[in-house]
């Protein structure tokens, strides 16, 4: 199974440590997402478990016109370069057109496909153009085989620094739920597979201006999912979700963090992970 270098000290892959990307869903401010990283970071450095720190500077695809999307791609780069250098921790983003690749490869460790754009051929290119490691999230609407497609348009280029990323599936109306055959099929692709815990429990625009959510489920996913083989985890957390700005209805608490990983732990030395 191929594994994926996002620095010199991490890499993610089956015969690795559970990888965890973790941090608020949206850029707040400097100094939450610095506390959010190091309190994150503290808990997997006891663990021993590789963390990765992940927000987005941009959520272009919020339900409402009048939701708060971030602070934009210029001071939200910002923002993710201090996290990076102040917590030394590598960072995840995503990007939502080809013209933001090179921009924000510049700053980050790891780029994000959304999963509404996984299909766009011109993003996926300019991802792999910079080099660097692309986590290419699942659309909603994807069967987890055709997620192969859209690897294959970042490999094309040469890069091989491929993460498929499962996040739940459309069910009837403002409901996902999570086959974990996927998980198991799209390894089967060859690539690593990371689990997104707290997207997979979004009720989407269930309070009609904005989403809802399950959070208490999301330990629970995640869970089964170490426990068959994924290969990192995605998190959502802040210290107030019920204060967040995005996504606060499937965040985790904070201060709950040591414990689900803790548990996410136990899953993996289960499943025989180092």
């Amino acid at each position: 199974m191929p594994e994926v270098p996002i620095n010199d000290a991490i890499i993610v892959g089956e015969t690795r440590p559970l990888a965890v990307m973790a941090g608020p869903c949206v850029i707040e401010g400097r100094q939450i997402c610095a506390d959010i990283a190091g309190h994150v970071k503290d808990i997997c450095r006891a663990l021993e478990m590789p963390y990765i720190f992940k927000s987005s500077f941009d959520k272009a695809n919020r339900t409402s016109i009048s939701s708060f999307r971030g602070p934009g791609i210029e001071e939200g780069l910002k923002i993710l370069q201090h996290v990076r250098e102040a917590a030394d921790v590598p960072v995840l983003t995503d990007i939502h057109s080809p013209e933001q690749a090179a921009i924000v490869a510049e700053v980050v460790d790891v780029l994000q496909i959304p999963a509404f754009l996984c299909r766009q051929t011109d993003l996926l290119v300019a991802a792999a153009q910079t080099g660097l490691p692309v986590n290419i999230k699942k659309g909603q609407f994807m069967a987890p085989q055709d997620m192969g497609r859209a690897a294959e348009k970042v490999t094309s280029i040469g890069n091989e620094r491929v993460m498929l990323c499962e996040r739940g599936t459309c069910f009837g109306y403002r409901d996902l739920v999570v086959d974990m055959r996927s998980i198991v099929l799209m390894k089967r692709l060859g690539y690593p597979v990371v689990f997104d815990a707290t997207h997979s429990v979004q009720r989407p625009a269930a309070h009609g201006c904005k989403s809802g959510g399950d959070r208490d489920m999301a330990p629970s996913l995640a869970t089964a999912a170490v426990a068959i083989g994924a290969d990192g985890v995605f998190l959502e957390t802040h210290p107030q979700p019920q204060d967040a700005l995005s996504d606060g209805a499937t965040m985790l608490p904070l201060e709950s963090m040591r414990t689900v990983l803790q548990r996410l732990k136990a899953a993996a030395a289960l499943a025989g992970r180092s």
